[in-house]
């Protein structure tokens, strides 16, 4: 008599909820969020640019880097990139081809080197704010805010679908990298698709139109470039489209395919958000004026070499961790960098949004103040949430909880690809570093941070 076979059990899908599924299918969503996110971003950039020139006093400035910066990681977290899909900038996109728009294929220049654009924006980006100060001034946030809707502008009018939310925009590597570390996930009923002739979800129909990130649901294996728009929902004839909460990092050791320039950027971006982390501590511009009169050199060059030597150190410690974990493994460098190379994004992210809860619950109330200052109402006072110690242990709670969790995903990495006896050999030196790395993070939250606004 044959065993009854054991059942996988299935994930909750989200989309069993009828009220849930019908506000994505109907025309409100995402239009609601886009509309109101459209509002404030006009706001905005009014007060960026002709508001007052103290970000003490600017709500663009306060909105900007003490609400919404600092909520963006927490949101990649728990929603995926839904942000993408209410972003201004998409809305500007959208309505700029609808008008404009010559729809021309995105050039194989772009599709190929998309990744590599994004991560050097990025990381110029991130240079850049320090040496201008551009978080610091409201007329330099603004700048920035005009030259990236420019960048949409044009690239709406040249090229199909949201050709810059996909290829150019400076967000798109981290995003990508921080909604796959996520709790959510949207994927196709791969059995339901291979017998679907429409490929609706892709092309679009009268309902909705097609994926705006050149995804085809059916094929996805990743979060990476899914913003949860919720075209593929409406224009699906075949209900496949499911919506489901998974276990935070799991697919970092799922993944067939690891790309080297995500596992690049995520590298870098220890050393950003630790250049981030001690150019905000108390003592960094005392010690930057020391580092500059011992070596003769400007505040500026001595930042950029510090700057340099803050990316290039954890790649070159990952590079470290693969030569010797190639021993174990057998694979190239090339291969092996670009798999492990995921496991430091939840202490990333982790990291990040500890940096950023500094902002947010010691300088949160300025949004409030900047606020009434719009209606010409002046107040000041205290701008803190709570104190400074209890930011500080949630700092550290957070630090922790992201150094475990790249701890554990980089061990998941080598049990899933290399079996469970080669596991713990092949991914011990990834463990050593990602300690370091998780060491000091921690270290940099023990000093106060300065305050932006």
């Amino acid at each position: 008599m044959n065993q009854p076979q054991s059942k996988i059990p299935q994930k909750r899908n989200f989309l069993n909820f009828k009220p849930l599924k019908w506000f994505l299918q109907s025309s409100l969503y995402p239009r609601i969020f886009q509309w109101a996110a459209v509002l404030v971003f006009a706001v905005i950039m009014v007060q960026t640019l002709a508001g007052p020139t103290s970000a003490h006093d600017n709500f663009g400035t306060a909105a900007t880097w003490v609400l919404w910066w600092p909520l963006l990681p927490l949101f990649f977290f728990l929603f995926g990139r839904f942000w993408c899909a209410v972003c201004p900038f998409a809305w500007v996109s959208d309505l700029t081809q609808k008008i404009f728009g010559a729809n021309r294929k995105v050039p194989n220049f772009l599709r190929k080197y998309g990744l590599w654009i994004i991560d050097i924006t990025f990381i110029f980006i991130t240079w850049a704010d320090h040496i201008w100060g551009v978080v610091e001034s409201p007329r330099g946030s603004g700048t920035l805010l005009l030259l990236i809707l420019g960048g949409v502008m044009v690239t709406a009018m040249l090229f199909e679908r949201r050709t810059w939310c996909r290829y150019l925009c400076f967000l798109g590597s981290l995003s990508g990298n921080y909604s796959r570390a996520g709790m959510l996930e949207l994927r196709a009923d791969k059995d339901v698709c291979k017998t679907c002739t429409t490929r609706d979800c892709y092309k679009g129909n009268s309902k909705a139109p097609g994926c705006p990130m050149f995804e085809f649901p059916m094929a996805m294996e990743n979060s990476a470039n899914c913003n949860l728009c919720g075209n593929c929902v409406k224009t699906c004839p075949h209900d496949s489209i499911k919506l489901t909460p998974r276990i935070p990092t799991s697919e970092f050791w799922s993944m067939t395919r690891a790309r080297f320039e995500e596992s690049f950027l995520a590298i870098v971006i220890v050393g950003i958000v630790f250049v981030q982390n001690i150019t905000m501590l108390d003592f960094y511009q005392s010690y930057l004026k020391w580092a500059a009169l011992t070596f003769g050199l400007s505040k500026n060059i001595a930042f950029t070499l510090i700057f340099i030597i803050a990316m290039t150190t954890p790649v070159l410690l990952l590079f470290a961790a693969t030569a010797v974990s190639k021993r174990y493994s057998g694979e190239t460098m090339r291969t092996a960098f670009a798999r492990f190379g995921y496991a430091v994004i939840p202490l990333d992210l982790a990291s990040h949004m500890a940096h950023n809860l500094f902002h947010l619950l010691a300088e949160g109330k300025s949004i409030y103040y900047t606020f009434m200052g719009l209606f010409g109402v002046h107040i000041e006072g205290p701008t803190d949430f709570v104190s400074d110690p209890t930011i500080q242990i949630m700092q550290y709670v957070l630090v922790i909880a992201g150094t475990i969790g790249s701890l554990y995903t980089a061990y998941r990495i080598a049990k899933t690809n290399y079996g469970p006896k080669k596991a713990l050999s092949v991914a011990m030196p990834y463990l050593v570093i990602i300690s370091i790395f998780g060491v000091l993070n921690f270290l940099t939250f023990v000093v106060r941070m300065s305050m932006r606004m």
